[in-house]
């Protein structure tokens, strides 16, 4: 497995839970608060450790430690006051890496403003991945082959000039490379030959359980 990183999520409902939830099953250490008992009991069983306390108060992130986490991920529901503060608050804090759902396009304005590192809109990033898994038919099939296995793309920076054969990614990593795209292609194709030779802006898409796929990538 690559870094093994601690992340804050503040807000348990539907998308911090799902974000926490994927974290904990590559390895990473979860933080989870939220206000609500439901979403702390839910959450419980799951993620690394979960306190049921008030996000928008700064004395409670404090003293639970968000500072030293290295990341840390504002998800409060539909409330963009809620969710300005808790940026404000973890910026006063002095947490490195602050990522916020937004709840509309002003919400992303004034999040941007306020310097926050990284803004995201679930429905339009699920909606772009979707798109994308159309695109390329028999991608999405590989999703379904169970809990841990993971796709990713990579583009080649340091394999420039050499095949697939001498990366020896199947028995030196355990990933399969399942498709690839040179740079000035528009489409994937599929199963590349081992004496495929690469070069650097291609992308190549890899497939194997979550913590090999990560070795590899990155």
């Amino acid at each position: 497995m690559g870094k093994r990183i601690e992340v804050g999520i503040i807000g348990l409902g539907k998308f911090g839970y799902s974000l926490g939830e994927a974290l904990a099953e590559l390895g990473h250490d979860v933080v989870g608060v939220d206000i609500s008992e439901a979403h702390v009991r839910h959450a419980q069983e799951v993620l690394t450790q979960v306190f049921q306390a008030d996000g928008t108060d700064p004395k409670a992130l404090e003293q639970l430690g968000f500072k030293d986490l290295d990341y840390v991920v504002v998800s409060i529901g539909r409330s963009m006051e809620a969710s300005i503060l808790v940026a404000l608050n973890l910026q006063e804090l002095g947490v490195n890496n602050i990522w916020v759902k937004a709840v509309s396009p002003e919400h992303e304005k004034v999040l941007k403003r306020l310097g926050v590192d990284f803004v995201v809109f679930p429905e339009q990033f699920v909606a772009r991945q979707l798109a994308h898994r159309l695109a390329v038919p028999g991608l999405l099939d590989y999703l379904a082959l169970g809990k841990g296995v993971l796709v990713r793309e990579v583009e080649v920076e340091h394999w420039g000039g050499r095949t697939l054969r001498d990366l020896r990614l199947p028995t030196d990593y355990r990933v399969q490379v399942v498709a690839w795209k040179h740079k000035e292609d528009r489409q994937f194709s599929f199963v590349p030959g081992p004496d495929m030779t690469l070069h650097d802006g291609d992308v190549l898409v890899v497939l194997g359980n979550a913590e090999d796929v990560i070795k590899v990538t990155g």
